[in-house]
């Protein structure tokens, strides 16, 4: 796929007349290879994200698709800020944001790419900052901690809201705060638990009160494709409502198979638009329509992103039965087999029941009565025995429950520490399906590790 690109750019390049490299750019071929040799050899020293038997943190290579679309874009270098610098890849990040926009059922929507789901972030924050002047943010106490800091960034107070046993935001707190508050925001997919606020709830709280809604969909975002099945057994109404979100943040460099760094930002209402309106002289000028880099804080952004996502939604497009649905219940299945495996077991306990593909288990027998401190030496433990096996290594990640999740998780936990340490899997891969009994199995080993 890739050498199909680069000769298709090869083509599109001798259009033009020939020229000859300048010295100052060339390079010894000896030296050259060396220098990729040492970084092959350098690139080892990294976990294997690419296997199912890494099941640790929110990585997984991009589809080979995106991959070559990326490249291939790359040898080009467009910048999408504006169209004097990549026409092409702007007009393809003009329809893929417009197919992000419709799975989330917005009829009308403003909305580009960005490099990060914290830049996306930033911005839907600045522009509620922008319109409800003064006002409050809030967020749960589980909600990323990007929040927390861009808020800081910008200069605006929050208000920081407990969570409920499930780590969702707790609509009864919520309907307390008064008119301090301007925004709030919903997670569809907390980081840590993978936890989905009650959208619903919240939406039709806002809009009695007059409050914008912010949903930071960045990990969780792309499972709307298949909330509806009933096999995914997830709360379809939550999804549903984030069509009722005044912004949406996804980052198809999540769950879109997207290469790092691709977030997006979405607004129901266009007029915001208005808010970014700057002027740059010497860089609007080849064309009278929308320029991308003047709807967004961002200056210069690699068009390759947008050719990579364009091109994979060609491909596997953004459907329940097909392209990436089938992708994400294969994910959403791993998650609930895990999760049913290890309650048969009896010898781990389910901290939070998965609503997505991450699953949170204490190496504690159910019911047993366990210090804090206990289980977070026996995660250790497993953690770092797991990782070092050299007959078959797994790799999961810790997380360590703390805060507003105190007293609502692990009833039978003596809480003789401020947290708890438990272990924590992202079964992100579709392939994850098939290595739920050994991940699961491996899990299990802690009582001949620690005791």
């Amino acid at each position: 796929m890739l050498a199909r690109g680069l000769d298709g750019v090869d083509e599109w390049e001798r259009r033009w007349r020939p020229f000859e490299v300048d010295a100052t750019l060339r390079v010894d071929d000896a030296a050259a290879n060396a220098a990729l040799e040492e970084l092959v050899q350098r690139l080892h020293d990294n976990y294997p994200f690419f296997h199912p038997d890494y099941a640790g943190q929110m990585l997984k290579p991009p589809h080979p698709v995106a991959l070559a679309a990326y490249l291939t874009a790359a040898r080009i270098n467009p910048n999408n800020h504006a169209l004097d610098g990549g026409p092409a890849t702007a007009a393809l990040e003009q329809e893929a944001v417009a197919q992000l926009a419709q799975m989330f059922g917005y009829q009308t929507h403003l909305g580009h790419l960005t490099s990060s789901g914290t830049i996306a972030n930033l911005e839907a924050l600045w522009v509620a900052s922008r319109l409800h002047p003064g006002k409050r943010i809030a967020f749960s106490s589980e909600a990323h901690y990007t929040h927390a800091r861009m808020c800081e960034v910008l200069g605006i107070e929050t208000a920081v809201l407990p969570v409920d046993a499930g780590g969702r935001l707790h609509v009864e707190a919520l309907a307390k705060c008064g008119g301090e508050i301007g925004t709030v925001v919903v997670t569809p997919g907390t980081t840590a638990a993978g936890a989905v606020d009650d959208v619903y709830a919240v939406t039709n709280l806002a809009h009695e009160r007059g409050w914008r809604v912010h949903a930071d969909a960045a990990y969780g975002g792309f499972f709307t494709l298949i909330a509806a099945l009933p096999e995914a057994e997830m709360n379809h109404a939550s999804w549903a409502a984030l069509a009722a979100c005044d912004s949406i943040v996804v980052d198809p460099h999540k769950h879109g198979l997207q290469p790092y760094g691709c977030g997006c930002v979405l607004f129901a209402d266009p007029s915001v638009g208005a808010l970014y309106k700057h002027d740059s002289p010497y860089t609007y000028f080849t064309s009278r329509d929308l320029h991308l880099g003047e709807i967004s804080l961002e200056c210069s952004r690699a068009g390759a992103a947008a050719a990579a996502l364009w091109t994979t939604l060609r491909v596997l497009p953004l459907r329940a039965h097909e392209g990436l649905g089938p992708v994400l219940l294969a994910c959403r299945r791993a998650a609930i087999a895990a999760c049913d495996r290890a309650d048969e077991g009896a010898l781990l306990t389910s901290v939070v029941r998965p609503e997505l593909d991450i699953i949170a288990l204490a190496p504690m027998r159910r019911g047993e009565r366990a210090k804090a401190s206990t289980v977070s030496a026996r995660t250790e433990t497993l953690f770092t025995n797991l990782m070092r096996d050299r007959e078959r290594p797994f790799y999961v990640a810790k997380w360590r429950v703390g805060g507003g999740l105190i007293g609502n998780v692990l009833p039978t936990v003596e809480w003789d520490q401020v947290g708890c340490t438990v272990l924590r899997s992202v079964l992100m891969k579709p392939e994850h399906g098939a290595a739920v009994d050994d991940v699961v199995a491996a899990l299990e080993r802690w009582p001949s590790l620690s005791e």
